[in-house]
């Protein structure tokens, strides 16, 4: 993988071409990306309730099964048969919304709720890709 080094500014007119000085990376995006390849898992994020850490509808998700969740972690889990995406409120056995039109989520003794993994990145998407999109 190449790296360009890109900075630009509000107002610039015009700059030397990047690719001009460019350094040669001996790793990998995946290397960058994933801590733990053969325990994670990667998913795409659908609605809205967790803009305020900065997950939005669409985003790719980097779900690592390997971390333990610990408080206040955004975590992806099956509550009931559904999978969601939600900060863990461990102290108060509480699913947390990151958005305030969201309600949270008690976790009661009657949910089967397990914890899938620990999102370590999301992925914000610019321009669709044919790649991520589901065959239905």
């Amino acid at each position: 993988m190449k790296f360009i080094p890109i900075t630009a500014s509000a107002g610039i007119t015009g700059f030397e071409s990047p690719a001009s000085d460019y350094l040669q990376l001996p790793l990998s995006l995946d290397a960058l990306l994933i801590e733990h390849p053969s325990a994670t898992f990667i998913g795409k994020a659908d609605g809205h309730s967790m803009q305020g850490v900065g997950i939005f509808n669409g985003d790719i998700l980097i779900v690592d099964r390997h971390i333990q969740a610990k408080n206040r972690d955004v975590i992806v889990a099956n509550l009931n048969g559904e999978f969601i995406c939600k900060i863990i409120d461990t102290q108060n056995r509480m699913l947390l919304s990151a958005n305030k039109k969201f309600q949270d989520v008690p976790i009661t003794t009657h949910d089967q709720f397990t914890i899938e993994g620990v999102v370590i990145r999301s992925i914000r998407c610019h321009r669709p890709s044919h790649l991520l999109e589901q065959n239905t």
